[in-house]
């Protein structure tokens, strides 16, 4: 059977629920003096832990990250924990500030240059030192990044996305608290959501799938999807708390069983347009799994895939309120409806689409594909995306 024999690797201690984000500030105080507090645009939503943690005693600078992370930022970063010698890292903020609170706890130690670290643009080597002692905090459900290894960085020179990547950047602390998520705008909410939602669906169908990350697949697909309609209509806590778990469930998946097509167009497309990552993935995701659907009936030897992608159609259906035969279309509609533009709005010019497709097809995310795609099917998914 698929997936009997596997491992499972994810951060040292992971805390959910309601509080839990105050009752840790005792064990973030214990990682290391002084610390560095990175934190999104607005410095404001971290006031609180500032405070909490001066109040402990420890010394703090803070690094705001106001958009997705580049090397440059990340170069900013380094240099000013350096200076301040710091010996812990704590990130408070959605995927883009964990991501880069992530890359600073790996590279203030190290001892070559960041290049040398990166994967597609660099050499991808690992670390040489270990990581400064690291704790997550999300304020979104989205990307799952406190319980995955790699920080994703943009390369604007080579207009490309790619990992830094390292066993060892695995959180010290996940701290998943939906309450921090309460009333995220709604728009952040839908496009972080798909991701959510995208990075419990694509593990299930990965061909790197194991038992494990099939039982918190499958308990997160349904329920997540129905949380993210519930938090399009209204503020609803209880919701908020499903989508996190959801969030958290993709973050634990896909660090151990890989995504698929629609992380491996998503990486590139966000290198080229600068749209927001859950945006691209939501945007694609219903138009890659119809067309894995149909490249899966037309060959031979992929039943349990096809078996697969059925479970996804009958659990999206359930959330959406549709038959499963529709649920794949009801999910592209619904999601325009709630305002996700189609690629073209999201900056993707037609003139780029056959560049992306094939900087797309040898990237790592799509291995896990269920089955290999060209890049003339990449292609026709993100004329029908656009």
């Amino acid at each position: 059977m698929q997936g009997s024999t596997f491992g499972f690797l994810t951060s040292n201690d992971i805390r959910f629920g309601r509080g839990v984000a105050k009752q840790a500030v005792p064990d973030i105080a214990a990682l290391g003096s002084p610390l560095l507090l990175v934190h999104g645009k607005n410095g404001e939503r971290c006031r609180w832990l500032s405070a909490a943690l001066a109040g402990a005693g420890v010394e703090i600078c803070t690094f705001a990250v106001a958009r997705e992370p580049d090397i440059y930022m990340i170069s900013d970063g380094v240099s000013l924990a350096r200076a301040a010698k710091v010996k812990a890292v704590v990130a408070l903020g959605g995927g883009a500030v964990i991501d880069a609170g992530k890359a600073l706890a790996a590279l203030v130690p190290a001892t070559r240059p960041m290049m040398d670290h990166l994967e597609v643009v660099g050499q991808g080597l690992p670390l040489t030192e270990a990581p400064l002692p690291f704790a997550a905090m999300p304020t979104t459900s989205g990307t799952g990044a406190e319980v995955t290894k790699n920080a994703v960085l943009s390369v604007p020179d080579a207009k490309r996305k790619v990992s830094l990547r390292d066993a060892r950047m695995l959180p010290d602390l996940a701290i998943v608290d939906p309450s921090l998520t309460d009333g995220c705008p709604k728009p952040v909410t839908l496009a972080s959501g798909l991701d959510a939602v995208t990075q419990v669906i694509e593990p299930y169908l990965s061909s790197k799938a194991n038992w494990m990350t099939d039982a918190l697949c499958r308990s997160a697909i349904a329920s997540g999807m129905a949380a993210l309609v519930r938090l399009m209509e209204c503020e609803d806590e209880e919701a908020r708390d499903q989508l996190a778990y959801t969030s958290l469930c993709g973050g634990l998946t896909l660090a151990n069983s890989g995504l698929g097509a629609v992380h491996g167009l998503a990486g590139v497309l966000g290198g080229v347009t600068l749209a927001a990552h859950g945006a691209l993935c939501g945007t694609l995701l219903p138009h890659v799994l119809t067309y894995n659907e149909r490249k899966l009936q037309q060959a031979e030897g992929y039943e349990e895939s096809l078996a697969r992608i059925n479970d996804v159609r009958g659990w999206l259906a359930l959330a959406l309120d549709c038959t499963p035969e529709l649920a794949f279309s009801r999910l592209a509609d619904w999601s325009e409806a709630q305002g996700l533009p189609g690629l073209s709005g999201l900056g993707l010019q037609p003139n780029d689409i056959a560049t992306v497709a094939e900087a797309s097809v040898s990237s790592s995310s799509m291995k896990g594909n269920p089955i290999p795609l060209t890049t003339v099917e990449l292609e026709a998914i993100m004329k029908d995306a656009l």
